[in-house]
């Protein structure tokens, strides 16, 4: 199906404003955009990279590490916040802006995420997820109504609508037919279930790699009063072309219906993977990897990785990245850091994800510049030789 999405209702007030500072060049070169998202708890930049803080903090980091970094939103999880410490106690305790100390904007993912991480601990039928704990065993209902309910008890800026995503690649078109279609009945359960007025809530369109069931997802979700569109069951299984022809799909549709909302990919990080998702017309991205491969070592520089438990890095005196900004460049050498993963020191893991953090953000600052000079499109060549290639082609990561 190709029909174009229809229009949000234009009546509902939203507490997330996003104007288009940049739109895209008419001559089609790029779908890429300049944009601003207002939050009640600030603004945010965009195209912009949304840090990871599933447990309500970005590991091995505090807020001063984040703001230093340059992170204006940060992500945390609705259903491990549910199990531990729970939502009602955050709730009682101020909310979860003032439970972690962060007083810039937040997104709560809805715990869909988890119906296929922790796929051998949950069952799914039409009504929601049954899922076992992974902490002592025990047994709980999520449903559309309590991912919202417990988003709502958190307080994030923005609320994300409960949804079932798929393995894209590896995944039956039968079974991705039938999530897609649960998914779509979950988002209207979701927003019907969203009652906070100072609280943005997105939508998530889902359809694998299928053309015809994500077109049909987002005529579906894009014609629900959602505050943005999320763009979900990706950053999985498929490979690099799949996932760019599927944005290519549903950014389309949105473009042709004129729709006004913020487009996030979901659980998208590697620099490269991010370049071209922007360059697709994708405006927010989140992902954990930037922290978790600094915590085995690797540190990211223009162009490639850095293996800091390599033995030729030991008595290396320069800095991991000449001119970088963040704490470990400006203060520290290779072979300092080396040493302390070698010694397994806690001060390794703040040290190198405050730099991945702060290379992934000015990353991202510089395609915002690239954009408000109008340049993006010519200078994406030089964009894409700086950029860390991805995970579906690190294997030819040569490091330097």
């Amino acid at each position: 199906m190709t029909t174009a999405p229809p229009t949000p209702n234009p009546e509902r007030t939203s507490p997330a404003q996003f104007e288009m500072l940049m739109p895209p060049p008419q001559d089609g070169s790029t779908r890429a955009r300049l944009g601003r998202l207002t939050l009640p708890h600030g603004v945010v930049e965009t195209p912009q990279f949304m840090p990871v803080g599933t447990n309500a903090t970005v590991k091995a980091l505090d807020p001063d590490d984040l703001r230093a970094a340059g992170a204006t939103i940060i992500l945390s999880n609705t259903y491990h916040l549910y199990l531990r410490p729970g939502h009602q106690r955050i709730a009682a305790l101020g909310g979860l802006h003032r439970f972690m100390a962060w007083d810039r904007p937040i997104l709560t993912d809805s715990g869909g995420f988890q119906v296929v991480s922790l796929g051998e601990l949950r069952k799914i039928d039409d009504g929601g997820v049954t899922f076992q704990s992974h902490l002592d065993g025990s047994y709980h209902r999520f449903t559309p109504e309590l991912s919202i309910e417990a988003q709502e008890a958190l307080g994030a800026d923005i609320a994300v609508a409960f949804d079932q995503p798929v393995p894209p690649a590896s995944t039956s078109l039968t079974a991705v037919a039938e999530a897609t279609a649960r998914s779509n009945r979950w988002a209207a359960r979701s927003l019907e279930a969203h009652s906070r007025p100072d609280q943005a809530i997105f939508g998530i369109i889902q359809g694998g790699l299928d053309p015809d069931l994500r077109a049909e997802s987002t005529r579906v979700v894009a014609g629900l009063p959602f505050d943005g569109i999320c763009i979900g069951g990706l950053a999985g299984d498929e490979t690099p072309s799949q996932r760019e022809a599927t944005l290519d799909t549903v950014v389309g549709l949105l473009e042709a219906a004129g729709d006004p909302r913020p487009r996030y990919l979901m659980g998208l990080g590697s620099p490269a993977d991010l370049l071209e998702a922007v360059h697709r017309g994708i405006d927010m991205f989140d992902c954990v990897l930037p922290a978790r491969v600094a915590r085995n070592g690797q540190l990211w520089v223009p162009g490639g990785r850095l293996n800091m438990r390599n033995a030729r890095f030991a008595d290396d005196p320069r800095p991991v990245q000449e001119g970088c900004r963040c704490p470990l460049c400006r203060n520290f050498s290779r072979a300092y850091l080396a040493h302390l993963f070698r010694a397994e020191e806690l001060l390794a893991y703040r040290l190198a994800t405050c730099h991945n953090l702060t290379f992934t953000l000015d990353f991202m600052a510089e395609i915002r510049s690239a954009l408000r000079s109008g340049t993006f499109a010519a200078r994406l060549p030089e964009l894409r030789a700086n950029a860390l290639p991805s995970r579906s082609r690190a294997s030819a990561v040569q490091s330097k």
